[in-house]
């Protein structure tokens, strides 16, 4: 992208929650934003995001918001299984867009949108926070720069406690896709395939266990293994059932990437800056109605992934990736953001390790998203 635009953005926020918030607070701030508009089915939490940003508009209806002729683009920020409709009203306007990820929990659903936004020409990108920190830029420029030769094997690992899945999947019954790796593991997944670009992935094997969460009706975690076309080698695992007192506030990572002529190791777990104390931490996933259920006493400062909070503002990489779409749709500049095609691949990977898990066997890659949700939902 490189066409300067400097037109006033007309924002649309579907979502008012924790993110959505987020977003939109860092709208109000942002010079190009010249007017909000805002949608949630709870009027309570959006007139409250609306009295707290000075947005122009809120209504409980998505539809409403998004015919309204100041809108030319829309952050999509509902909860995971409800992005579908509100995202393909927003593409038949033609606006521009941020998706929370995933696309959809539906992989049917998610090609549809994606055809969609391919279909319409419409600028998409996906909420793939971590590509915005700093340590992960600077590891993106020496493997483009070459730096440690032809990458051949990756290890990946993510822990996470199990405050998230327990506040994600207690909101609904529509639970089948709601997996470690469907809604966190992916994170860890991006990044490794966005470290890995050029790699293609044609098989993984995978297995999980549900011995915590299984009452919740999700899996604790899996770990998984993909080969590459080029026979490039990659271990994915993701735990997100650690108890709710490990002091990792939400997502740790540990990346090994292996060259033909070098290695970069990135220790991503926070454990770096501890803090002890007889004060109870809050919880660093805290949507409205969670009650962790206990108290965390220890805590791994900067380990909730969208940043931190210093005098009353969010400082961080979802700081960094929020305003730099901002500037992408004012100015025109290039971005590191996640593409609805990246998105889409993420997710059919995500349950193709799923599907692999519960089958017992390898599956090929990349997988139909009809076989996926048979297999998934049978």
């Amino acid at each position: 992208m490189s066409e300067r635009k400097n037109k006033n953005i007309g924002l649309a926020v579907i979502g008012c929650g924790t993110i959505g918030r987020i977003r939109s607070m860092l709208a109000r701030d942002y010079p190009g934003v010249g007017w909000i508009g805002l949608c949630d089915l709870k009027s309570d939490m959006g007139k409250t995001l609306q009295n707290d940003t000075g947005a122009d508009f809120f209504t409980t209806d998505y539809k409403e918001l998004l015919a309204r002729p100041e809108v030319t683009a829309a952050i999509i920020a509902t909860d995971e299984n409800f992005h579908f409709d509100p995202t393909m009203v927003a593409v038949e306007r033609g606006l521009s867009l941020f998706i929370e990820k995933p696309l959809a929990t539906d992989a049917r659903e998610s090609a549809q949108i994606l055809a969609a936004i391919e279909e319409a020409g419409v600028d998409a990108v996906v909420g793939y926070t971590q590509r915005f920190r700093r340590r992960f830029l600077a590891v993106k420029e020496r493997l483009l720069t070459g730096q440690i030769g032809d990458v051949h094997s990756v290890v990946t690992r993510a822990f996470m406690n199990r405050m998230v899945p327990i506040a994600t999947v207690q909101r609904t019954q529509e639970r089948a896709t709601l997996t470690p790796m469907v809604v966190s593991g992916t994170h860890s997944l991006d990044m490794s395939m966005w470290l890995m670009e050029g790699k293609t992935p044609v098989s993984v094997f995978a297995q999980s266990t549900d011995r915590v969460l299984g009452e919740w009706g999700t899996k604790d975690s899996t770990f998984g293994v993909f080969t590459m076309s080029d026979g490039t080698i990659w271990s994915m695992n993701i735990s997100w059932a650690l108890p709710v007192v490990w002091p990792g506030a939400v997502y740790g990572i540990e990346i090994g990437i292996v060259g033909d002529k070098g290695v970069i190791d990135i220790e991503d777990t926070h454990r770096d800056l501890v803090l002890a104390s007889d004060v109870a931490q809050g919880a660093g996933y805290a949507p409205e109605g969670f009650d962790p259920g206990a108290p965390r006493h220890v805590d791994f400062l900067t380990s909730y992934p969208p940043g931190d909070l210093h005098d009353g503002q969010l400082w961080g990489p979802m700081r960094e990736e929020t305003n730099a779409w901002y500037q992408r749709l004012y100015t025109g500049q290039s971005t590191p953001h996640a593409t609805a095609a990246e998105a889409h691949r993420n997710l059919l990977m995500t349950m193709a390790m799923d599907v692999s898990a519960k089958q017992g066997t390898s599956v090929s890659l990349p997988a139909d998203p009809e076989d996926l949700m048979r297999e998934l939902l049978a």
